[in-house]
C-alpha cells in the first residue's frame, strides 16, 4: 500500500536535508502534469540509509534523490548499479523496480545537458579546464573524459587529488591527454588555451568571493560554465564574461538531473519549464 492512499510518494533524503531545491522543482513537475503524487524532504542518518530505503520500497515510494552523504554509502550498499553510477563511484537517484532497488546517477546527465543548452554544444573534441577536482569536480571530469573531449586539464591545489583523478581519467578513457595544473602560471596558460572551463570548487558560494583564475585567463570563443547557482553570476563567470568567453552557472545542471531523475522512476517526460520557472523563482525570485 502506498503512503498516503493513491498518492505515490517520492522523497530527497539527506543528513541534512542538502538542499530544498529537489521538492521545489519536482513538485512543479508533479502539478504540471497533473499526477496524483507529492515529492518530500527526509533527514536520513547514513547508518540508517539502508534500512531507510527497503521500507520505503515497500510503503509504495516511487523513487528517491540522495544528497552527500548518503550517495557514498547508496554505492556500497546497493546491489543493482546503473552504469552511470558505477562510473561516478556514487548513487543520487534510487529506482524502485519488481526485481529490487537500483542505484543510477544523473549528475553527469545534468552537466552535459546544461552544457547543450547554455552553449549548444557537448564537449566532443573539446579540450576542457576543471578547476577542482574534488567531488564535484572529478564527477565533471570524468563525465567529460567519457563524452568525447579531447583534452582534460587538471587544477587543484591538492596535488594528491589531481594525481588521484588523472589515474582514474586513464583506466576509463586512455585516449583522453591529460594535462596538471598545480602552480598559478600553469593555470593561466591552461585555462586560456582550452575551449570549455568548468569552475567546480566551492569559492564562489559566498557573495563576495574572488575569482581563482585572473580575468587574462580567458579569452573570447571560450564556453566557461560554473556549477555554483545561487546567484546569476560569480566573479569567476564576470571575469570570463568580461574576456569575451560565454558563460552560464549551474542551475541548468541542478534542473536537468532532477529531470532525469524523475524521468527514471515515472517513465514519463518532466515538465522541464515548469521545474526551471519553479527553481528560478525559489533561487532567484523571478517570478
Amino acid at each position: 500500500m502506498n503512503l498516503s492512499g493513491h498518492t505515490k510518494p517520492f522523497a530527497v533524503l539527506g543528513h541534512p536535508i542538502g538542499h530544498t531545491l529537489s521538492p521545489v522543482m519536482h513538485n512543479a513537475s508533479i502539478a504540471e502534469l497533473g499526477m496524483d503524487a507529492i515529492y518530500l524532504a527526509f533527514d536520513v542518518h547514513p547508518d540508517r540509509l539502508m534500512e531507510v530505503l527497503p521500507s520505503m520500497a515497500a510503503m509504495g515510494f516511487g523513487g528517491v534523490n540522495l544528497t552527500v552523504p548518503l550517495k557514498e554509502v547508496a554505492f556500497q550498499g546497493l546491489e543493482k548499479l546503473d552504469q552511470t553510477a558505477k562510473l561516478f563511484g556514487a548513487v543520487n537517484t534510487v529506482q524502485f523496480t519488481a526485481s529490487g532497488m537500483i542505484g543510477h546517477n544523473t549528475d553527469g546527465y545534468g552537466v552535459l545537458k546544461a552544457l547543450e543548452e547554455a552553449f549548444d554544444q557537448t564537449v566532443q573534441d573539446d579540450s576542457v579546464f576543471m578547476l577542482g577536482c574534488g567531488g564535484a569536480g572529478r564527477a565533471t571530469a570524468l563525465m567529460a573524459a567519457t563524452s568525447g573531449a579531447k583534452a582534460v586539464v587538471l587544477a587543484d591545489i591538492d596535488a594528491e587529488r589531481v594525481q588521484r583523478l588523472e589515474d582514474e581519467i586513464k583506466t576509463v578513457a586512455p585516449q583522453v591527454e591529460i594535462f596538471q595544473a598545480l602552480e598559478d602560471s600553469d593555470k593561466v596558460e591552461l585555462c586560456r588555451a582550452s575551449n570549455l572551463v568548468i569552475q567546480a570548487s566551492p569559492v564562489g558560494m559566498k557573495k563576495d568571493d574572488p575569482s581563482l583564475l585572473p580575468p587574462e585567463a580567458f579569452r573570447a570563443g571560450q564556453c566557461a560554465f560554473d556549477l555554483i547557482y545561487m546567484y546569476p553570476e560569480t566573479a569567476f563567470l564576470t571575469s570570463a564574461r568580461e574576456a569575451g568567453a560565454q558563460v552560464a552557472n549551474g542551475l541548468g545542471m541542478l534542473l536537468h538531473q532532477g529531470a532525469r531523475s524523475f524521468e527514471i522512476w515515472t517513465n514519463t517526460e518532466p515538465s522541464v519549464s515548469a521545474m526551471r520557472t519553479a527553481l528560478e523563482s525559489a533561487v532567484y525570485g523571478r517570478a
